[in-house]
């Protein structure tokens, strides 16, 4: 079954080690094969990479876009390890997201290290807004 993406002007995608950048209208694209294809708006540049789990999520994608991505796992779980102690709560995350990576399923420890980004943000949230009452 062929994924089918819609394209605005001027997007592009990432299909294995090609970027495909869209001209000027909207395109449809029906996609087969076993490429990895991600859009521009769930890339992460690494020097965006700029907190821990914006980190992890920057390994699970290079897991996902790369020919070995056995390459990446002992710096990943490295990370976890100090994530989950200074966080606990994330562990649901972990416990998730590598379940997928071995099964060799990056696109959904992908998803899955988005959620971890999101939850970051509302610790990080959660902590300021203390500060900012107590301080």
């Amino acid at each position: 079954m062929a994924l089918v993406i819609d394209l605005k002007p001027g997007e592009k995608i990432l299909v294995g080690d090609a970027v495909i950048t869209n001209d000027g209208q909207r395109t449809r694209l029906h996609i087969a094969g076993e490429s990895p294809i991600m859009r521009e708006k769930d890339i992460l540049q690494e020097q965006n990479a700029n907190t821990p789990c914006k980190r992890i999520y920057f390994l699970v994608q290079c897991m996902y876009m790369a020919s070995n991505p056995e390459d990446y796992h002992d710096r990943y779980f490295e990370l976890v390890k100090e994530i989950q102690k200074a966080s606990p709560s994330s562990s649901i995350f972990f416990m998730q997201i590598n379940d997928h990576i071995i099964a060799e399923n990056y696109y959904k420890a992908l998803k899955i290290a988005k959620q971890l980004i999101n939850h970051e943000k509302e610790l990080i949230d959660h902590a300021t807004q203390q500060q900012t009452t107590t301080g």
